[in-house]
């Protein structure tokens, strides 16, 4: 067996070899007696049929593949059948366990997505799913006549899928694709600002319209001002960028994205949100990376009701990406100690105490011996101690502190917290990947009041004393919160298409598995 096919699940190559052999004629002979028909009337397909054969062909209005399901052969041979004489038993019953065959992945994959999260996120605990019988599944929806409804439910009930599934619907049919035909102009000084005069205004214009940030009825103006200028700050803003209205590099190589482009963006998204469980708390924390923002919500009757929105800070696009994965919170540590990773010890936090000695004093920081004692004297010997593993090295809770002064702990193999910061004035930029993997936020007491909620022993006052206090204290929750890191580079609010960059390029990588 090839490696491609060794990397399909075993439910999925079973189908393909299943519909190989069939295509080549090698498929056992099936007789009516052998299997009960699901898609034919006596020698005619049924409604049910037709149907089914429509379904698959839409599959791309989910950002599936129709051909992954064999719709082309299953189209033309169920035409004939429906339309010339009748067929043989035997070739019934092969078209018959085809387009069962092909119903059943089209329903695996709407529920649970393609392939497998691990094969692109190495670290990713994939949330197990609920065992999902499509062949009975099928058999039920068949019976009850109820073939469309079933579809659609098997899908993630989710607002946001509906959303970008109409978004995906959206920037397929864009009214103009002509306006990518030919690059914008160069940018004369590298920026165009509100009052310049720009060759590209009349192309910009119609890039604006077709994508809904201006106005269809606009009024062009001569020069980059007005509702131009206007036009390009709503498109900043659905692009993650600094919207300021000026017509910058990185805003002009965001317009430069075809629609193409942008509705395999949308695929993607779907397909990472039919494994992504968004439902599996009633209260959840959901960080999303390339978005840069944390949202605390409460699921009622399968609706978000977002209490808590903030922006954050994540690992470094370069070599500290934050992991995706899911976990239970249950700790908060108030005026903690930082503990430096092993991986900052060797590479920043050595050179810097060599280099420059007062570092230890003005960050605070002190040795611990195995035993827990804690050494708050720097020589040469503490630091080789440290450098071979003998001693650790944390920061003592403080205004220099780099967790800030509250911690948010979900125990995971990845040491990955969210935590506050004693650089707030990060928040204020468009691209925040800052930090060495954890992620910090940006209203470190409002997410600590939804964790609390149930918790009437600590109100706001009480926890912004806790984070004062120099002592350190960890607290227990009593209803642990789930916590879900994502990667969505597309999201769906308040009517509008927003894209993020591909901040870890999994994007690219997830297209890459796909293809």
């Amino acid at each position: 067996m090839s490696t491609e096919l060794k990397s399909i699940p075993r439910f999925k190559a079973n189908i393909w070899l299943m519909l190989l052999s069939l295509a080549f004629g090698l498929y056992p002979a099936l007789s009516l007696a052998q299997s009960t028909l699901q898609w034919f009337n006596q020698d005619r397909p049924s409604a049910q049929a037709i149907e089914a054969i429509a379904l698959l062909s839409a599959a791309d209005t989910d950002g599936l593949v129709p051909s992954d399901y064999n719709v082309a052969f299953l189209r033309g041979a169920f035409e004939s059948a429906l339309q010339g004489p009748p067929l043989p038993s035997p070739d019934i019953a092969r078209l018959d366990v085809a387009l069962t065959a092909s119903m059943e992945r089209y329903l695996h994959d709407l529920r649970q997505g393609r392939l497998d999260p691990l094969m692109i996120h190495q670290r990713f605990k994939a949330p197990p799913f609920e065992y999902f019988d499509t062949a009975a599944y099928l058999s039920a929806a068949l019976m009850a006549n109820r073939l469309p409804e079933a579809v659609r439910l098997a899908a993630p009930q989710i607002p946001l899928y509906a959303r970008l599934r109409d978004a995906l619907a959206q920037y397929r049919e864009l009214p103009d694709w002509q306006a990518w035909e030919h690059p914008l102009p160069a940018l004369p000084g590298n920026k165009i600002e509100a009052g310049q005069t720009y060759p590209g205004i009349p192309m910009l214009a119609r890039r604006l319209i077709a994508l809904g940030d201006m106005s269809a009825d606009t009024v062009v103006p001569e020069y980059y001002e007005g509702a131009l200028v206007e036009g390009v700050r709503s498109f900043q803003e659905r692009h993650g960028l600094l919207v300021d209205g000026v017509l910058g590099k990185t805003t002009l190589r965001e317009l430069e994205i075809k629609p193409a482009r942008r509705v395999r963006q949308i695929e993607l998204t779907l397909e990472r949100l039919r494994w992504t469980p968004l439902l599996q708390a009633p209260r959840m924390i959901v960080v999303n990376i390339p978005e840069f923002v944390l949202r605390a919500y409460e699921v009622k009757n399968g609706q978000f009701d977002v209490q808590v929105q903030m922006k954050i800070i994540v690992g470094r696009a370069l070599n500290t990406r934050t992991p995706v994965f899911d976990e239970d919170m249950r700790f908060i540590e108030f005026s903690p100690y930082w503990n430096v990773p092993r991986s900052i010890v060797r590479s920043e936090t050595i050179p810097r105490l060599r280099r420059d000695p007062a570092y230890f004093k003005q960050q605070g920081f002190e040795f611990v011996t195995g035993d827990g004692t804690p050494l708050n004297t720097l020589s040469a010997d503490n630091i080789d101690a440290l450098e071979r593993g003998e001693l650790r090295i944390r920061q003592r809770p403080g205004p220099r502190n780099a967790l800030g002064d509250i911690k948010f702990i979900f125990p995971n193999n990845q040491n990955i917290y969210l935590h506050h910061t004693p650089t707030p004035e990060l928040f204020n930029r468009d691209r925040r990947d800052f930090s060495h993997g954890c992620i910090r936020v940006e209203d470190p007491i409002a997410l600590a009041k939804f964790v609390l909620y149930d918790e009437p022993d600590w109100p706001e006052t009480r926890i912004r004393d806790a984070m004062s206090r120099a002592a350190s204290r960890t607290i227990s929750l009593h209803q642990p919160v789930r916590v879900l890191i994502t990667y969505s580079t597309v999201i769906v609010k308040n009517d509008k298409v927003y894209f993020f960059p591909d901040l870890y390029s999994q994007d690219a990588l997830l297209d890459k598995a796909l293809q």
